[in-house]
């Protein structure tokens, strides 16, 4: 079945621009973008039984948002702590709790997420995915792509006897963790390369606990890297303080993606050294996901002056500054509410980021961010390929080939905040799932 779709505009990433009367022409059945074209009035008036006609032209047709970083097994913070949710409550409700968050984030517009581990979880995300993956999904869901289980060192996070991810200390446990969530089914390999280890000297202390130490030695974190890209998987790091570490020197390997990174610019002599940090960033072509978001929410519980928020913000308008493109939007969602996905990209707009850049982050830069190792565009279907599988797609762009996933962004694009959050329709892998700002049930 064809679908055929009249937006009144159409964002395009690729141009930062809005292109005005389009045709977006779908094939249901391949979930791809057939054709893209201008319309005339008159293309309106002509129509046949046989296409099935969205009338979108008094709204604003873009990609499907991506969220680089989510936790779908976690539930916002206000409502339960990290502790009481991996002690309290069980595998059964956390993942009953998972299906309810998919959905809230696909009829949000988010219509590709990855998510970052399951914080104790074990490996639920790898039904998860297949749950809402394919042409006929058992629950809606945005296209997942799972790290499954982090990998962590001894003592540095979780609580007595639970530690939320995937121990491994020296070389050899560190490969054969690598090994695990590869024979898992991850698309991606997760590594804490910091945290705050020592938060039980918080009787004691108040500078200790809120410090990140390094987690792995250079030679387990280079052991890491080389068997997750040796077995075609991406890496992302957790990071705050080592990010410099990972951006590594010509013929080394390096991460594919920095998360959180709040403090790139701390301790900086000056702004000749905070230029040369986030230059080597830039370089490094590594994708960097700021997750304002989660900084900002807990920097509205507990305000700091020259806190986490400050040093976050000031990094993120530098990389405005110096024109980063390496930029994806995640927000750490999860621990701030699913369905409020949007709220990274307020965040960015607001600390003064161009509404077009920030459009392209959330769909295009997704797309670059987490594509698999070795794709091109030999993968498209179309060029010799009746079909892929749903991670395999290409996304983040509305052009032949490429996944039939659209969202609105309802209103005028200038008032930023109202556009991103209301959304009247949704369509994934070219499957309507929201219509006139209604849940769509299965057909």
């Amino acid at each position: 079945m064809t679908t055929k779709i009249f937006a009144g505009q159409l964002f395009d990433p690729l141009t930062e621009s809005l292109k005005t009367n389009q045709l977006i022409t779908v094939s249901r059945p391949l979930g791809i973008i057939l054709d893209v074209q201008p319309f005339e009035e008159i293309d309106w008036n002509n129509q046949t039984d046989d296409v099935e006609v969205i009338d979108l032209r008094k709204l604003t047709l873009s990609p499907g948002f991506v969220d680089t970083h989510v936790h779908m097994f976690l539930h916002s913070y206000e409502e339960a702590s990290w502790t009481d949710q991996l002690t309290k409550e069980s595998l059964a409700e956390r993942t009953i709790r998972a299906t309810v968050h998919a959905k809230k984030t696909l009829l949000a517009g988010f219509t590709t997420v990855r998510d970052l581990g399951t914080e104790g979880a074990e490996d639920a995300d790898i039904a998860l995915r297949k749950c809402v993956s394919g042409p006929n999904p058992i629950i809606p869901g945005p296209r997942l792509f799972i790290a499954s289980r982090a990998i962590i060192s001894s003592g540095s996070y979780g609580v007595e006897g639970i530690s939320g991810a995937v121990v491994a200390d020296g070389v050899d446990e560190c490969i054969k963790a690598v090994r695990q969530q590869a024979g898992t089914g991850a698309d991606w390999i997760k590594i804490y390369v910091d945290y705050r280890s020592r938060t039980r000297m918080a009787p004691t202390s108040t500078s200790i606990p809120a410090k990140s130490f390094p987690n792995f030695t250079p030679e387990e974190r280079q052991a890491m890297l080389e068997e997750a890209h040796r077995r075609g998987l991406k890496v992302a790091i957790h990071c705050t303080n080592a990010w410099d570490t990972f951006l590594c020197k010509p013929g080394n390997f390096r991460v594919d993606s920095l998360e959180h990174g709040m403090n790139l610019l701390l301790g900086a002599k000056d702004e000749r050294e905070e230029w040369s940090r986030m230059r080597r960033l830039e370089l490094s072509h590594v994708s960097w996901t700021p997750t304002l978001s989660i900084v900002w929410k807990q920097h509205l519980q507990n305000p700091q002056e020259n806190g986490p928020w400050d040093h976050a913000s000031r990094a993120f308008k530098k990389a405005l500054e110096m024109g980063l493109d390496n930029i994806t939007t995640g927000g750490d969602t999860g621990p701030s509410p699913h369905g409020e996905n949007a709220l990274e990209l307020i965040l960015m707009k607001r600390l003064g980021a161009p509404w077009s850049k920030v459009l392209r982050w959330a769909t295009f830069g997704g797309w670059q961010c987490l594509k698999r190792m070795g794709w091109d565009e030999d993968n498209l279907v179309g060029k010799g390929i009746k079909e892929v599988g749903e991670n395999d797609m290409a996304f983040g762009v509305i052009q032949p080939g490429w996944a039939a996933d659209t969202r609105t962004v309802d209103g005028e694009v200038e008032e930023f905040e109202k556009a991103v959050k209301s959304v009247e329709f949704v369509m994934k892998n070219g499957r309507i799932w929201k219509e006139n700002g209604l849940f769509v049930e299965s057909v």
